[in-house]
């Protein structure tokens, strides 16, 4: 794929980006401002399956994927360099874990962000970033972040097995 003139490409990895995640987390402190969570984004990218979109040979966006059960995942984190937000990184990426898991039987995709009942103009666009990628609100916890951070829960279909 390419993008403003450059190549674009999302490649499957099976952890060990801990590195890459926190290179591009730190660039995103309006979104991954708290330490603590960051070391545990890493520690997972570490050690679990997902993407990593390089432009140029260089890591741009991340995406790893914490899987529930056969036929459930979570994206546990997406994260896109500033300077190519809006550019379809994020799209890519989100391309490729979707075929992915749909290939392994996977019926269902989640993803919890803020909700808007948190006024963050950031988590706006990311909320309407997963809603225009085909993602429905399923539900609101007001507490599960903590008061200050009210999480919302949306889902979409990633494939469909046969059911006997």
């Amino acid at each position: 794929m390419r993008t403003a003139d450059r190549d674009l490409l999302v490649r499957h990895v099976d952890g060990g980006v801990g590195d890459v995640c926190r290179s591009i987390l730190a660039e995103l402190p309006a979104w991954f401002g708290i330490p603590e969570a960051n070391d545990d984004y890493a520690a997972h990218a570490d050690a679990h399956a997902g993407v990593v979109a390089e432009i140029d040979g260089e890591p741009v966006g991340i995406t790893t994927v914490l899987r529930h059960g056969p036929s459930s995942a979570e994206i546990y984190l997406m994260a896109v360099r500033p300077a190519v937000h809006r550019r379809g990184v994020g799209t890519a990426m989100l391309e490729v874990v979707e075929a992915e898991l749909a290939d392994d039987g996977v019926d269902f995709l989640q993803v919890k962000t803020l909700s808007p009942a948190h006024p963050d103009p950031g988590y706006a666009l990311t909320r309407k970033f997963y809603l225009a990628a085909g993602f429905v609100v399923l539900e609101e916890f007001p507490h599960l972040w903590g008061d200050a951070n009210p999480a919302l829960q949306l889902v979409k279909t990633v494939g469909r097995r046969p059911r006997s």
